[in-house]
């Protein structure tokens, strides 16, 4: 084994959210009559802290109104929310890494509430060792949620791999020294990702799992 711990993003990269993320931010936005983003600026900042994404989203935004768009984007969100299915053989492979004997972790701008919620209706909750949300600690792409997850399992940046679908995983992982996998199913392109220059990019989990089998 050339890792000991694997640390998921979730929104994008285990969890096909995308659309609907998006399309919250702009339907919130809809609502309140702010500019909405096109679809392009609303899928570059899933990954981001969910106020810090709005106030990306919306350069506009003012203090004042951003708890209405965070309550109107929720409001969508929340409605779609238990729907949202996991990308094809996720689970699988979650649970053959958990077998194999590898640490795993999720780092992502979910909010505490949001990722608990996910992780008990996806059944995946069992295999995860260590979590981090953006609102427990800095927004990617600080380094903060991989150091104190590598502390928290006792795991070396050397050792440790993070997977996610955006730059901003990728630029958490190099920041804290960890070595990145992108996948392109997610919210950012394949031809965006590969210009951070991560160590591999996949665009499925067929492909992850036979990348993983050889180099993890």
């Amino acid at each position: 084994m050339n890792y000991d711990l694997i640390v998921f993003d979730w929104d994008g990269t285990l969890m096909d959210s995308t659309a609907v993320i998006s399309g919250s931010i702009q339907a919130a936005c809809r609502d309140l009559y702010l500019p909405i983003p096109t679809d392009e600026m609303a899928r570059h900042v899933i990954g981001l802290g969910l106020e810090q994404a709005l106030s990306y989203a919306v350069p506009t935004l003012t203090d004042a109104m951003r708890p209405a768009l965070v309550a109107r984007y929720r409001h969508h969100f929340l409605s779609q929310d238990s729907a949202i299915p996991l990308f094809d053989q996720a689970h699988e492979t979650i649970l053959s890494l958990h077998q194999a004997g590898y640490l795993l972790a999720v780092a992502t701008g979910k909010s505490r509430l949001g990722l608990d919620r996910a992780l008990e209706t996806t059944q995946l909750h069992p295999y995860f060792h260590a979590t981090r949300t953006a609102d427990q600690t800095f927004s990617k792409p600080h380094p903060a949620m991989l150091l104190e997850i590598m502390t928290e399992l006792d795991v070396s940046p050397e050792r440790t791999l993070m997977i996610g679908d955006t730059s901003h995983d990728i630029l958490l992982a190099q920041n804290a020294g960890v070595d990145v996998v992108a996948v392109g199913h997610g919210a950012h392109s394949g031809e965006d990702l590969l210009k951070l220059n991560p160590i591999a990019l996949v665009n499925d989990f067929v492909t992850l799992q036979a990348w993983l089998k050889e180099n993890a």
